[in-house]
């Protein structure tokens, strides 16, 4: 990825974070739009990355919308062939179905998440996975 756009994406994703701490709507749709202007301008193109996708779904607060940011953001790693964002994204995305209570939704994107993360280091995000996964699948 594009050094100078990882860092302005980590910049605007801890400026939203300040914002959504401090109960600053007006700064966070600010910077959100900010992100989400970076993610539109570099689509397609060779500065194009899962991170300033995935970002931009774990910001949007609209549930729906963020899991179809997920899914663009899941396309660019398939894409790259990427484990690593092919796992988080994953993770992210079924957390939300099952906040909007789609349990078969999550339980799909933790089973795909579940075979990429065998290929990552992240021992934390593999038990997640699996444990949510397990979880869904018991109940």
């Amino acid at each position: 990825m594009n050094t100078k756009i990882y860092k302005e994406v980590l910049y605007l994703a801890k400026e939203l974070m300040r914002c959504a701490n401090k109960k600053d709507q007006a700064g966070f749709d600010a910077f959100y739009q900010e992100l989400k202007q970076i993610c539109e301008d570099n689509d397609g193109t060779d500065k194009d990355h899962p991170v300033q996708w995935e970002t931009l779904g774990d910001f949007t607060d609209e549930l729906e919308q963020a899991i179809g940011i997920y899914d663009k953001a899941l396309e660019k790693a398939i894409a790259m062939n990427s484990k690593d964002y092919l796992s988080s994204i994953g993770f992210s995305a079924a957390l939300l179905k099952v906040e909007l209570g789609d349990k078969v939704g999550a339980i799909q994107y933790l089973e795909q998440a579940k075979i990429h993360s065998n290929k990552i280091i992240d021992k934390e995000l593999k038990a997640e996975i699996h444990d949510l996964l397990k979880k869904l699948q018991d109940e």
